[in-house]
C-alpha cells in the first residue's frame, strides 16, 4: 500500500544516508512500505538531489558476488516499475544458453491481456527488441505457439459464460486429449490460451462431466515437459492465481537450497496485486504461514526485506 505521509525528498535524504553506512534498516523500511509509484517518484528525486541513480548507488554499495547479491537483486526489483521488472525477467531467461522456461511461464501465463501489453511495451524500450520473436527464437513446438499466443495479450475478457460453448469445447478437449492415442495440442492452445477466466471455469465443469475426471489431471496424464507446465498453470489460474503463486513461492523454498530468483519474482511482482491473498492460500496449502517459511530459508538483510513485504 501507498505511504500516506510520502515525501519522496525526505526519502531521498534517508536513502542517500543508509547507503553511506552499513545499516541497510532505514532503506528496507522505506522501499517495502512505499507503492511502486512512490519509489519511482523518490528515484527522480535521489537524481535532482544526489546527481546519480539510486540504481547505481545501491550496486555499488549494496552486495556483490560473494555477499548480499540476493539482498542487492530485491532491491533493484523494487526499484523498477512493474512492467520493466518483468520484462527484465523475461530478458534474462532467454539471453545467452539455455532458457529459463519455468520464468517465461510464470510471468507469460498468469499477467493480464494490459499487463502483457504492458511488459511487451516495455521489452521493446528496455531493450530494442521485439518479445515476440525473442520467444519465437528461443523456444519450439506447441510450447513455443502457446507463448507466442500468451505474448498477444488478448484472451477474451467477457465476465459471462457461454454454456453451449462450454459444453462444446468440454468435447473438443476430450476429443483431443483423453479421447485420442495422442494429444491434439492445438485445440489445447486455442481453448486454454484465448478464452475469458469465467468461459475457463465453466468449460472445465463440463469436461468434468464428460471425462469423469477434472482438467488438470488429464493434462497431467496426457502432456509433458514445459508445455504441461504451461498448461497447469493456465488451469490453476482460472482457479486462483494466488494458489499458484502460493505453489509457486512453496516449491522456491522447499528442501535444500532456495530458488531466489523466483522468490524474489513472485514478492515483488505479486505485493500490489494479491499478495494478501497469496499468504492465505500458502497458510491453507501448505500448513505454515509465508513468513515463517521466509524467516527459516533465507538470512540477513534480504530475510529483513522480505519479510519487511510479506508482513507477518
Amino acid at each position: 500500500m501507498p505511504a500516506h505521509d510520502f515525501d519522496a525528498q525526505s526519502d531521498a535524504v534517508s536513502l542517500k544516508k543508509d547507503l553511506e553506512g552499513s545499516d541497510h534498516s532505514a532503506l528496507i523500511k522505506i522501499l517495502a512500505h512505499r507503492s511502486n509509484v512512490q519509489r519511482q517518484d523518490i528515484k527522480r528525486k535521489y537524481r535532482e538531489l544526489h546527481g546519480k541513480d539510486l540504481e547505481e548507488d545501491v550496486k555499488s554499495k549494496i552486495g556483490g558476488i560473494l555477499k548480499g547479491h540476493d539482498f542487492q537483486h530485491l532491491v533493484l526489483a523494487l526499484l523498477d516499475e512493474r512492467a520493466v521488472y518483468d520484462a527484465k525477467c523475461l530478458r534474462e531467461a532467454m539471453k545467452g544458453l539455455g532458457t529459463d522456461e519455468r520464468t517465461l511461464i510464470d510471468i507469460l501465463c498468469t499477467r493480464t491481456n494490459q499487463e502483457i501489453r504492458d511488459i511487451v511495451a516495455a521489452y521493446r524500450t528496455t531493450f530494442s527488441r521485439d518479445l515476440e520473436k525473442d520467444v519465437v527464437g528461443d523456444t519450439s513446438g506447441h510450447f513455443k505457439s502457446l507463448l507466442v499466443t500468451m505474448c498477444k495479450g488478448s484472451r477474451e475478457e467477457g465476465e459471462t459464460e457461454d454454456l453451449s460453448k462450454a459444453r462444446k469445447e468440454a468435447h473438443d478437449l476430450y476429443e483431443a486429449g483423453e479421447k485420442k492415442w495422442s494429444t491434439d495440442e492445438s485445440t489445447f492452445n486455442t481453448i486454454l490460451g484465448t478464452r475469458s477466466y469465467v468461459q475457463l471455469r465453466a468449460t472445465f465443469e463440463e469436461y468434468e462431466k464428460v471425462a469423469h475426471k477434472d482438467i488438470g489431471k488429464s493434462v497431467d496424464s496426457e502432456v509433458s515437459g514445459d508445455l504441461k507446465r504451461g498448461y497447469l498453470c493456465i488451469v490453476q489460474c482460472v482457479h486462483s492465481r494466488a494458489s499458484y503463486f502460493a505453489d509457486r513461492l512453496y516449491r522456491s523454498m522447499k528442501g535444500l537450497g532456495t530458488d531466489d530468483d523466483c522468490l524474489i519474482r513472485v514478492v515483488v511482482s505479486r505485493s500490489e496485486v494479491d499478495l494478501a491473498e497469496i499468504k492465505d492460500k500458502f497458510l491453507l496449502q501448505h500448513h505454515k504461514p509465508l513468513s515463517k517459511m521466509i524467516e527459516e530459508d533465507t538470512s540477513g538483510d534480504y530475510r529483513k526485506l522480505l519479510l519487511e513485504i510479506v508482513g507477518p
